[in-house]
C-alpha cells in the first residue's frame, strides 16, 4: 500500500471524488471510534488473515485493517462478522488517508506492515511504503512507545526500510523487542525465509 498521492493540479472532478472519499472515510472512522481509542493498525491487511487472529487473541485491543482492494476488504469483513469480533474493523483506504480520517482522540499503539509490495525497480522506489512522509504521519498519530512492525521476504526492501526508519527523528529501531504476535500470513507461508524489523515511537 502506497501513501495517498493527489497532485494539487489534479482535475476538479478527480479532486472532488477524492474529497468525497475522504469525507466518507472520516464518517466511517467516527462511527467506529466515537471516543478515545488506542488502535493496532495494519497497513495492507489483505484478506485480514493476520489481523483477525491478532484481534481474537487481544479482545481488549481495538484493531483496524486497511487495504486498497475492495475484494480483499470484503473478505476480511466476512471473517470479522463470522467470528463476531467487536474489536476489529476493516476499511478500504490508503495509508495516509486513514491517518487523516481518524478522529482526533484516536492514537496508534501498534502498526503492522506485513510483506508490503517491495517495488524492486529503482525507478519505483518512490511508491514503496514507509516513505518519510508516511513515517511523519504515523508518528503524529502514535503514542510514545508505540511500535511499528515490518516483515518482508525482499532483502533490498528490508535494508531500505530499516534505513528510512533509522533516519527518522520520531522512530528508533528496536532490535531488542519481541515480535508482537506470531500468526503466519498467506505470503509468509509461501516464503522459505523472511526478515522482520521493529521500531518504537520516541
Amino acid at each position: 500500500m502506497k501513501p495517498a498521492l493527489l497532485s494539487p493540479s489534479a482535475p476538479p472532478a478527480i479532486a472532488a471524488q477524492a474529497a468525497q472519499r475522504r469525507a466518507a472515510l472520516a464518517a466511517a472512522a467516527a462511527q467506529l471510534y466515537p471516543g478515545p481509542a488506542t488502535l493496532t493498525l495494519e497497513l495492507g491487511c489483505g484478506h485480514g488473515h493476520f489481523l483477525t487472529a491478532y484481534a481474537a487473541a487481544h479482545p481488549g485491543a481495538p484493531c483496524l485493517g486497511v487495504d486498497l482492494s475492495s475484494h480483499r476488504i470484503a473478505r476480511a469483513q466476512r471473517k470479522q462478522q463470522r467470528l463476531g469480533l467487536a474489536n476489529l474493523a476493516f476499511l478500504k483506504a490508503e495509508a495516509e488517508e486513514i491517518l487523516a480520517a481518524l478522529p482526533e482522540p484516536v492514537r496508534l499503539g501498534g502498526v503492522l506492515a506485513l510483506f508490503p509490495d517491495p517495488w524492486p525497480k529503482v525507478r519505483h522506489h518512490g511508491r514503496r511504503l514507509l516513505q518519510p512522509r508516511l513515517l511523519d504521519a504515523l508518528a503524529a498519530r502514535a503514542r510514545p512507545g508505540a511500535w511499528l512492525a515490518v516483515r518482508t521476504d525482499h532483502e533490498d526492501f528490508f535494508t531500505w526500510a530499516a534505513a528510512q526508519i533509522a533516519a527518522h527523528p520520531a522512530w528508533r529501531l528496536a532490535p531488542e523487542m519481541a515480535w508482537p504476535f506470531e500468526h503466519p500470513t498467506v505470503f509468509q507461508e509461501r516464503q522459505s525465509k523472511f526478515q522482520s524489523l521493529l521500531a518504537v515511537r520516541r
